[in-house]
């Protein structure tokens, strides 16, 4: 699978990722077995780039990043971890001890002395303004603890702020489909300064499958059920944050522009690692066969313009106006 690199860093990921919260909590159960399946099905596939944090089932899907490399020590896999959730989002909790305290938790699960990549993980917006944070990010490089900082955003005004400083090695935020306002100013400025682009919640949390109906119900613990309107966290993560009838009855729509051997996700993935200035794009997966559905995105050719075009115009007629005055 292609690479591309994260210019400020040197360092490369495959165009096609792993995002890991699945095999941490609130997606539901993922057991042990199935999550070391999807692991190693993903690297199998030419996958490079895991992602995960700090508070995905409290530590878990870390160690289980851990257990699964430490097995496998032939693969060569940038792991990127985040930080910062585990305490009170206010921005006095963002210091140097507490980074050092975070990274020193992600480092024993991990298995590592230092951490290829630590994102902020969504702070608060008056973060993005604080020298004294990103000083405290360059300290935690300079004492060996990390090669690269970069952070995950929820708006393209962090996003915007985030380019702007120096150091910062890549900017992870909702890129798909359904979210396409980071296209006008946050890829072209991330492209510009060589920051790296991470397009997350790829398919707005499974919308983009075109598997749900409106009578779809998830699982208790599955935030998909607990998080519809921002009760736990920002309501963008759950859905893109599109209203989940809008979204099923638009995902229908974006299915039928599905070329022929793609899949209505396998079409969103290619839509994203399309776009200029995108570094990796990482779908989570429950399973192995999802893994490798996900991973073969990397090896399919272009979308057509006609096929972009289309994406383009569904969203303009059915998303649009209800998430980009948000995010």
């Amino acid at each position: 699978m292609d690479e591309r690199e994260f210019r400020r860093s040197g360092q490369h990921a495959s165009v096609v990722g792993l995002g890991t919260w699945q095999l941490g909590a609130d997606w539901g159960d993922v057991d042990d077995k199935d999550a070391h399946e999807v692991l190693e099905a993903a690297a199998e596939s030419g996958v490079t780039f895991f992602d995960t944090a700090d508070v995905y089932g409290d530590g878990r899907s870390e160690q289980t990043i851990a257990a699964f490399l430490l097995g496998r020590p032939d693969l060569h896999v940038l792991v990127a971890t985040k930080m910062g959730r585990r305490v009170d989002q206010i921005p006095e909790n963002y210091v140097l001890d507490n980074f050092r305290a975070w990274n020193d938790r992600s480092r024993r699960n991990l298995g590592v002395d230092c951490v290829d990549l630590v994102q902020l993980h969504c702070p608060p917006t008056p973060v993005y303004s604080s020298d004294e944070v990103f000083d405290a990010l360059d300290t935690l490089v300079d004492e060996g603890r990390i090669a690269a900082y970069g952070v995950s955003v929820e708006t393209c005004e962090e996003a915007l702020a985030a380019i702007a400083r120096p150091n910062v090695a890549s900017v992870q935020i909702i890129l798909n489909p359904f979210r396409m306002k980071p296209l006008r100013q946050v890829l072209p400025a991330a492209r510009e300064a060589g920051v790296g682009i991470i397009a997350r919640v790829p398919l707005a949390s499974g919308l983009l499958s075109g598997r749900y109906t409106k009578d779809t119900v998830f699982g208790e613990n599955d935030h998909r059920t607990f998080n519809r309107h921002g009760e736990a966290f920002d309501q963008g993560e759950t859905f893109s944050g599109v209203d989940f009838a809008t979204g099923v009855e638009a995902a229908a729509e974006f299915a039928a522009l599905a070329p022929e051997g793609y899949t209505p996700a396998q079409t969103a993935l290619a839509w994203i690692i399309q776009q200029p200035g995108v570094t990796t794009v990482i779908p989570g997966a429950r399973s192995a066969d999802q893994a490798r559905a996900n991973a073969a995105v990397g090896h399919l050719p272009e979308l057509s313009a006609d096929t972009l075009r289309a994406i383009g115009e569904l969203y303009d007629r059915r998303i649009k106006a209800q998430v980009e005055p948000r995010w």
